[in-house]
């Protein structure tokens, strides 16, 4: 298939300068699901669409990312970021997929989030950190399934964004005290695509931050539980994940990370433990999410401070030369 089509964007350029024409809108149409797509791509979408009228959506996807050879860092297909994409063409007016034939095969869109056992101890703990240490912490993703139903629905229930399961690589944390009770959780997912404040601080261009993205991780959840009244444990417990994140990451994936973000909503909350921890606070976003929606149209959301916290002493290098950004 590939083979054939290799003449593609030739035979099919005169369909995409009347359905793609010059204008300003022009980058953000080829920049879908943190890929810059070619008008050549876009001309293989239209030509496997037209040769493949009897595939499914879901068989579509697959094609599409093998074909692109569309893989996630540990090498799986990304067939469901295929999938967004070509809707999001539809939902342009780009292309026509067919008709869905059943329910998405999703399973973490379907997935019912687990309930908190009614016994589970809420009682208000109010002490000093020294009477909790040493706390454990555990990655839930090695963890047994019970403390990875506990994570969830602690994060579901009780942190103000409430909680799904997150897609493509991530690391979650179940932090415990002393004697083995719940205090803390924190959840590590894929970075914003862009964030003109941060990108500027690393001194990206857009080519080299579409590369490198995958080097840095966004800090999404962080909860400490709603009846823990602590001083300094929430900075504490950033600095206990802080020595080991990079290892973790490095472990689960096969790749490192060299920089940790996070965002952080200034008509809530004041940053207090990232500023005790060290994060740096580089900026503030303009107000937008981490994903225009299908139809293209902008979604606002509120403004928020951004921090950021090197792993490496010599991060900016690393993620500007991403020929040696994969060592260790």
């Amino acid at each position: 298939m590939a083979g054939s089509l290799g003449k593609i964007g030739k035979d099919f350029s005169g369909l995409w300068s009347l359905v793609l024409p010059l204008s300003p809108a022009m980058d953000e149409i080829l920049i879908l699901q943190g890929r810059r797509v070619s008008t050549g791509e876009l001309a293989q979408v239209a030509q496997l669409l037209s040769e493949h009228p009897d595939w499914s959506r879901y068989r579509l996807s697959r094609e599409l990312a093998l074909l692109w050879n569309w893989r996630s860092a540990s090498g799986q297909l990304k067939d469901m970021a295929a999938r967004t994409l070509l809707l999001k063409l539809e939902k342009r007016g780009l292309v026509h997929l067919p008709l869905r034939r059943c329910a998405s095969p999703n399973r973490m869109r379907h997935k019912q989030m687990p309930s908190l056992d009614p016994s589970f101890n809420q009682e208000t703990l109010q002490t000093q950190l020294s009477s909790l240490l040493p706390l454990q912490l555990q990655e839930v993703s090695c963890a047994q399934a019970s403390d990875r139903a506990l994570f969830e629905s602690l994060l579901h229930q009780f942190h103000y964004l409430s909680y799904r399961s997150p897609v493509g690589e991530n690391l979650g944390y179940l932090v415990r005290e002393r004697s083995g009770r719940p205090v803390a959780c924190l959840l590590f997912g894929a970075a914003a695509w862009q964030c003109a404040d941060r990108d500027r601080y690393i001194g990206w261009d857009t080519a080299t931050r579409a590369a490198g993205l995958h080097l840095l991780t966004n800090n999404t959840r962080f909860l400490v539980m709603p009846w823990v009244d602590v001083p300094c444990l929430a900075s504490h417990v950033l600095g206990q994940v802080l020595r080991r994140i990079r290892w973790d990451w490095q472990h689960k994936y096969g790749h490192p990370i060299h920089l940790l973000e996070t965002f952080v909503d200034r008509e809530r909350f004041e940053g207090t433990c990232y500023k005790a921890a060290n994060w740096l606070r580089v900026g503030q976003t303009k107000g937008r999410t981490r994903q225009d929606s299908l139809n293209g149209k902008r979604q606002w959301v509120s403004i928020k401070d951004i921090y950021l916290y090197p792993l490496h002493s010599r991060f900016v290098e690393r993620l500007r030369d991403l020929q040696n950004s994969s060592n260790p």
